[in-house]
């Protein structure tokens, strides 16, 4: 490493004081700026449009003088609108193009890491008292009792098939079977 001039550390009062001062002279500067836009303004606006001399003038002057304004107010209207419909324009492609961009780009999936936990952090982090709860996922299982198959009697297969043979046995297998 080498060994250049070092930093000198401000103290946590000095950085404070420094801070408060900046932020001061920040406000002091933006209320600066609006004055200074509102002073631009009005300087604009008084060239545009000088104040209106409506002293001695007759009914008819005054009609017009009102025609005109309308006719200057329904040109601003529409230079307005005009300017609307522009912007909304350029946003919908704006909005299309970044979409066809992130498209082309595709979505970067990060690399997950795996992590090995066991089941008692996993109830960690769905549960607020997990330190208290310990995980036994086996006690929460349902019971399935498996049901005894009856079995018939293994017997001598030739006895069961001379008891069955004739019109005896089709009579049994009959009965039986209803």
């Amino acid at each position: 490493m080498s060994e250049g001039p070092r930093k000198r550390k401000f103290a946590a009062t000095r950085r404070l004081l420094l801070k408060s001062k900046l932020l001061k002279k920040a406000a002091a500067m933006l209320v600066a700026e609006g004055e200074e836009k509102k002073r631009e303004k009005e300087r604009v606006v008084n060239e545009s449009y000088p104040p209106l001399q409506l002293s001695g003038l007759s009914v008819q002057d005054l009609q017009e003088l009102c025609k005109e304004l309308h006719n200057k107010i329904d040109v601003a209207d529409e230079a307005r609108y005009d300017m609307e419909v522009k912007v909304g324009k350029n946003e919908k492609e704006i909005l299309s193009l970044s979409q066809k961009i992130i498209e082309l780009k595709g979505i970067k999936r990060p690399n997950l890491k795996r992590v090995k936990k066991t089941t008692d952090d996993m109830l960690g982090a769905y549960t607020d008292n997990s330190r208290l709860m310990k995980a036994d996922f086996k006690a929460n299982l349902k019971t399935v009792k498996k049901e005894d198959e009856k079995r018939e009697e293994v017997t001598d297969w030739r006895k069961n098939v001379e008891a069955m043979s004739g019109m005896e046995g089709r009579k049994k297998m009959f009965n039986a079977g209803q």
